[in-house]
């Protein structure tokens, strides 16, 4: 079945069955835009239609492997097909994932999981939309970093990542200014959502004493600022790293 966008900006969100994926998600439904979800986890399918019921919007949930260049090509070849549309408008880069240890006990395999969701899935998404936003003298991409860029203890994998997300980002905007296209990232602190379960309890607590606004952070938060950068009152704002973490820095 194919959904016709109609007029609608289509806005891609990958990690779109996590929390902060389903905020955004919320945000650009209210927003107008035609949204697609994209996740490896197949219930991906099920989140956009709770999101729809809930939402009255227009959402698909896709599967995709990010990390894999081949899966990326069908996924916005699929997306393309599904909705109508020759280009997506917003390309949401959120998929990430943590495998936190010491740089004396990382293994290959954990770095090397990391580093190929949260950048290289980032860069294998970018490149499937650059051409269609340059087309339409249109596009933003806002690219999920976080506070760790800066280093984190047990996150040399993590960190890394989202600083060259950071890096990316920079990149994009001055390559891509000129077409209408802004590059900006979101830089989330301690944000309430399931990935902070692997934090043991103790370290959780004493971060959230030290956060100056006293609490954790909500998705619906981090999903506001997004839905801010996607809207043409934004058009100035390009090559931004824009912090959401209370005041909070390691």
């Amino acid at each position: 079945m194919t959904y016709m966008s109609g007029n609608k900006q289509v806005a891609v969100i990958t990690g779109g069955n996590g929390g902060i994926g389903k905020s955004i998600a919320r945000s650009l439904l209210r927003d107008g835009f035609f949204v697609v979800l994209a996740d490896l986890k197949d219930e991906v399918a099920d989140t956009a239609r709770d999101l729809e019921n809930e939402t009255n919007g227009n959402i698909l949930g896709m599967m995709a492997d990010v990390t894999d260049f081949t899966s990326t090509v069908e996924l916005f070849n699929n997306i393309r097909r599904e909705t109508a549309t020759e280009s997506v408008s917003v390309l949401i880069n959120n998929a990430g994932i943590t495998r936190d240890a010491t740089i004396r006990k990382m293994t290959y395999e954990q770095w090397d999981q990391v580093m190929r969701v949260n950048l290289y899935g980032a860069f294998n998404c970018t490149k499937q939309v650059v051409e269609g936003m340059i087309g339409n003298h249109f596009g933003r991409i806002i690219n999920i970093s976080s506070i760790s860029r800066y280093g984190n203890r047990g996150q040399a994998n993590y960190a890394a990542s989202k600083a060259g997300l950071v890096g990316l980002t920079l990149t994009l905007a001055r390559e891509l200014g000129k077409y209408g296209i802004t590059s900006n990232a979101i830089s989330p602190g301690i944000i309430n959502t399931e990935m902070i379960s692997t934090i043991p309890a103790e370290i959780l607590k004493d971060y959230e004493n030290k956060i100056p606004s006293g609490r954790l952070g909500k998705p619906e938060e981090v999903a506001e600022l997004i839905s801010f950068l996607c809207s043409e009152k934004a058009s100035y704002i390009n090559g931004e790293v824009i912090n959401i973490n209370g005041g909070f820095f390691f």
